[in-house]
Parts: structure tokens; C-alpha cells; sequence
């Protein structure tokens, strides 16, 4: 699990669309790079927000419902936001201008990461870790909630180090250009990725 939390961290955190673009833009309207970090924290506390969310409905259906019966469910749910935006990739929700405040921001991020799936892509890896696999129900919960609650906080510090590090390279050595000419499609590689771990996640989900 703590693994899969890094990984999934580095990858949101490289993902323009999560958000150290929009910083990254705040602080060249500004000419400064103190905006950047200070945009970024916002941001990721959104990012977290998001998936604390979808960790507090997993555990409340834990205590209703049998482990197996929320892995499928969850593997399902993957699998069809996973093709929705793998024809939707390109669209984006687009609210705000760029006259922003660390609340539009928490609040931009918080809607980022839910229109990405960012908390349910999360999920297989969160049960498949935490002591809620050995058990059918969510009896306990306490310990497996706060195992949970670490690993999102794991995740949401790897995804701030890695987007404060492309902001500042972007920033400092390349430019807004480098996006124009060589970035590659994030969203439609998220898109896949939610098809393949909705995959993995359902297989496992049967198996003995």
C-alpha cells in the first residue's frame, strides 16, 4: 500500500491538471516565486480533502457492508469513471479566473480531484493494505482507519514535494513553452490508468 500511495503522489503531483500549473501561472503573473509555493499548499489540502472524502464513505460502508462486496464496487466505479474520461479526457471543470485566494484555490483543487477520480483510484490499494483485508466487516475500523488516514497523508506529501519541484524547474530553467512543445497528455494516461487498476482491482476482488 505505502508504495502505491508514493506512486499515486508522484503522478498526480507531475499531472498539470492537479494543480502546479495554475500555481505555476499565478506566480509568473506575479514575478514571484513565493506566490508558487504559497498557492501550492492550498492546493494539495484540497487534493487531500478530496480523497479523505472517499476514505470516510469506504470506511462507513465497511461497517455495513462485507470488504469483497466494496472492493467490486469500488473496482466498478473505477472501471466506468475510467472509460468516461477516457472519451472525456480533454474537458475540464473551468469556474474561476486566475484572481485567486487560498480558498478558491482549496476549493478548485477539491473539485479537481474529485472530477479526476483521484480518491477512488486510491481505493484498491487503501483496502488491499489496510487490516480491513483480513476482516469481512469493518470491525476494525479504528486501526484501519487511521492506517488509512496516514497513507492519504503519505500521498498528499509526495504529491506536494513532486509539483513544488516541477513548478520550480518550469519556473527557474524551462519556461511555459516546454508545455506547448513537449508535455505529454496526462489526462489520457490517468484515463488508463483507472481502466487498468479498476482491471487489477476487480480480478482481485475474486480471487480466493
Amino acid at each position: 500500500m505505502w508504495l502505491a500511495m508514493i506512486l499515486f503522489g508522484a503522478f498526480h503531483g507531475l499531472n498539470p491538471g492537479m494543480g502546479w500549473l495554475f500555481a505555476l501561472t499565478l506566480g509568473l503573473q506575479q514575478r514571484s516565486e513565493r506566490v508558487i509555493w504559497l498557492s501550492l499548499l492550498p492546493i494539495a489540502l484540497g487534493h487531500a480533502i478530496a480523497v479523505i472524502a472517499v476514505v470516510l464513505l469506504v470506511l462507513a460502508g465497511l461497517q455495513f457492508v462485507p470488504l469483497a462486496t466494496v472492493q467490486r464496487f469500488s473496482a466498478l466505479a473505477l472501471l466506468a469513471f475510467g472509460f468516461y474520461k477516457l472519451f472525456n479526457y480533454y474537458r475540464h471543470p473551468r469556474w474561476v479566473g486566475m484572481k485567486v485566494g487560498s480558498g478558491d484555490l482549496l476549493l478548485w483543487s477539491f473539485l479537481m480531484a474529485s472530477a479526476h477520480g483521484a480518491g477512488l483510484m486510491l481505493v484498491p490499494a487503501l483496502l488491499g493494505g489496510s487490516d480491513a483485508a483480513h476482516a469481512h466487516h469493518g470491525a476494525h475500523a479504528l486501526p484501519e482507519g487511521a492506517g488509512m488516514f496516514l497513507a492519504v497523508g503519505l500521498h498528499t506529501l509526495t504529491m506536494l514535494l513532486v509539483m513544488g519541484a516541477v513548478a520550480w524547474i518550469v519556473y527557474r530553467k524551462l519556461g511555459l513553452a516546454v508545455l506547448r512543445s513537449s508535455w505529454i497528455n496526462f489526462d489520457l494516461i490517468w484515463a488508463v490508468a483507472l481502466l487498468i487498476v479498476g482491471s487489477l482491482a476487480l480480478w482481485m476482488s475474486f480471487a480466493p
